[in-house]
């Protein structure tokens, strides 16, 4: 029988079954495509770059964790000489931001310093007076990962305690911190460069 007939095309029942069929595959083909790219898409979203550690832990300090902790010390202090008592500290918003710069500084620094594989000092460095070794550093840190991370871990702590006292522009708070950090560093530093010394308390 002839399909056309009065410019209307007619189509058996068996043909519409078979285009239904046709479509439905083809609507789940796009579907399963659309789900895969997304799933990918996802994928690449949700999984996390991969850590690298590339300078030392010796570089980082130099770097980053130094000069940060130096800000923070050295924005408040007194000084009582004849002349009375000095009091030095952020005042105006532009040195409290300044500070504020260092603490974030310090507080990324300590998550840089827990990268696994970061090695003490970079190769040809000599042991200081008084400390380890940067192999027998290096095979400290492994043999003790996890209290190397709870120093570092400790320091950063204290570092976003600073920046609640920055951010309250309480320079009380801040020195008492400040005094925290010190110690803190020095606690990991006698503990994994110099343990010969004598430690202070976490």
């Amino acid at each position: 029988m002839n399909a056309w007939k009065s410019g209307v095309l007619k189509v058996s029942g068996r043909g519409i079954r078979r285009s239904v069929a046709t479509l439905a595959v083809l609507a789940l083909s796009l579907s399963s495509c659309g789900s895969h790219k997304s799933s990918a898409a996802e994928n690449a979203v949700t999984e996390s770059p991969p850590l690298k550690a590339i300078a030392s832990i010796k570089e980082l300090m130099d770097s980053t964790v130094d000069p940060s902790a130096d800000g923070l010390w050295n924005s408040v202090w007194i000084v009582s000489n004849a002349n009375g008592v000095d009091k030095h500290q952020p005042r105006t918003d532009e040195e409290w931001h300044e500070v504020r710069r260092h603490a974030i500084t310090l507080i990324e620094s300590m998550n840089l310093a827990m990268i696994p594989g970061r090695p003490a000092a970079p190769s040809g460095t000599k042991a200081g007076l008084g400390e380890l070794t940067p192999q027998q550093i290096d095979a400290m840190v492994k043999a003790n990962r996890p209290e190397f991370d709870e120093f570092a871990g400790a320091v950063r702590e204290s570092a976003v305690e600073a920046l609640a006292a920055i951010d309250h522009k309480d320079p009380e708070a801040l020195s008492r911190i400040g005094g925290e950090i010190d110690e803190r560093c020095e606690a990991c530093h006698t503990t994994f460069w110099y343990p010969n010394s004598k430690r202070p308390n976490k």
